[in-house]
């Protein structure tokens, strides 16, 4: 990804485009053939001496092109008709970006192919769901990973989109009307690029494609940080039903020697908030003054480099947390089955409510058994209930036995695996 934001790499996009337009304006019949040949076979730069023009001229498409005429010679009169900066910097910029696109599926590709083998193999693993961070009904550590790999699938349908938002193009001169160059030039330059042509660009194209760039690289960070978030607190010690692996000889703390810390979801947390941080800036750039201004261009130079390296960085390591990841369904069980298993509080209330007691009575009574075991140390639900007389006479030991089964939480999980592939 570090290659595609070098300054050798923007020159790259600079001259690709320069060339582009140039073979349009041959097959127009606007430059001569031999001229063509040999603006293809002299066309080059070095970045050292583009900077150094650019220290005199303070114009760094001016310092290209001045490097670039320096090798091509006579024939580089024919370079640059008709065009604008901005036709080489924002359709060079297009090419940057469709291929950060390209890369950043390619990790995601990765990170949907290690949360799909998971959930696979965990889709009967028994753990608590929680809300509000409290104990809820029994879920699968599966199903929790579907959510993932359904919100991981949504995010490569937006980076798929968001190749046709910002891979477009123009060579429509200055403040974007054609009056020096040929629409088709723009047309035949973009589909040799692999680009569309701007639906109406003014000198610029305009910054709500960036700020839909940088607002969806923030949004596939956000999954990130949601997906870290929760393995952090399913390592709490306290819980400890994931974790995250540990290599031999790593150090969790320089002052205690037994930490073991999640580290990399710590990490991917901390890089969310950078991804999320750059949006309000593209979003301050979609207003610039009048056809054009250059206050977009200073902040475009660190945030979209930063953006997406960042994320880029940030899939590999989440995928690496996943493929690498501790599970321990013991601790899962014996979670879920704290306080002689309050969280089956439900299917008790209903099998009395289908026995003839009434919702309130009911609830009141399995409400009072959950509460005396969750305040008690040892406490359990389950016994409170074989205790009371009102519950076993209504409800056979059988039918109390079938509310503390998980299987009816599992029953019909089949309709995500299915949705998923899985």
């Amino acid at each position: 990804m570090g290659q595609i934001w070098t300054d050798q790499a923007k020159y790259q996009s600079w001259l690709d485009v320069e060339l582009a337009a140039c073979e349009a304006n041959c097959q127009l019949g606007r430059l001569p053939e031999s001229a063509m040949q040999k603006i293809k076979e002299k066309a080059s730069f070095t970045s050292e001496r583009i900077l150094e023009i650019e220290a005199e001229v303070r114009h760094d498409v001016i310092a290209f092109l001045t490097n670039l005429n320096e090798n091509v010679g006579e024939e580089g009169r024919f370079i640059h008709v008709g065009l604008t900066s901005s036709d080489v910097l924002d359709t060079g910029l297009a090419i940057q970006l469709k291929a950060s696109i390209g890369l950043l599926l390619n990790e995601l590709k990765g990170l949907e192919f290690a949360l799909r083998k998971l959930a696979k193999g965990h889709k009967k693993t028994v753990m608590i769901g929680r809300s509000h961070a409290i104990h809820g009904e029994p879920i699968t550590f599966g199903f929790k990973l579907a959510g993932w790999l359904a919100e991981t699938l949504r995010n490569a349908e937006r980076l798929n989109r968001l190749k046709q938002v910002v891979g477009v193009g123009q060579i429509s001169g200055a403040m974007g009307t054609y009056a020096n160059t040929d629409p088709r030039v723009e047309q035949l330059t973009c589909e040799r690029l692999g680009l569309t042509p701007d639906t109406a660009s003014t000198q610029v194209i305009s910054r709500d494609r960036h700020a839909e760039y940088v607002q969806t690289l923030a949004l596939v960070g956000a999954s990130l940080d949601r997906f870290a978030t929760e393995i952090r607190n399913l390592q709490r010690t306290d819980v400890l039903e994931v974790e995250e692996s540990f290599a031999k000889g790593q150090k969790g703390s320089s002052a205690m020697p037994h930490k073991r810390n999640p580290i990399r979801s710590e990490r991917i947390s901390g890089l969310a908030r950078v991804l999320r941080s750059y949006v309000v800036a593209a979003l301050e750039n979609v207003a610039l003054w009048h056809e054009r201004d250059i206050s977009h261009s200073s902040t475009e130079r660190m945030m979209l480099p930063d953006c997406s390296t960042t994320l880029h960085f940030m899939l590999r390591e989440m995928t690496q947390v996943i493929e690498g990841l501790g599970i321990y369904p013991e601790n899962m069980l014996r979670n879920m089955n704290v306080y002689g298993g309050v969280v089956f509080s439900q299917r008790v209330l209903l099998a009395l409510v289908e026995e003839g007691m009434s919702r309130e009575d009911a609830y009141k009574i399995v409400q009072t058994h959950a509460h005396l075991a969750w305040n008690k140390e040892g406490g359990n639900f389950r016994k409170n209930l074989e205790g009371d007389e009102k519950v076993s006479k209504l409800i056979s030991q059988e039918k109390l036995a079938d509310c503390f089964s998980t299987e009816i939480h599992q029953a019909n999980l089949k309709v995500i695996w299915e949705r998923l592939g899985l």
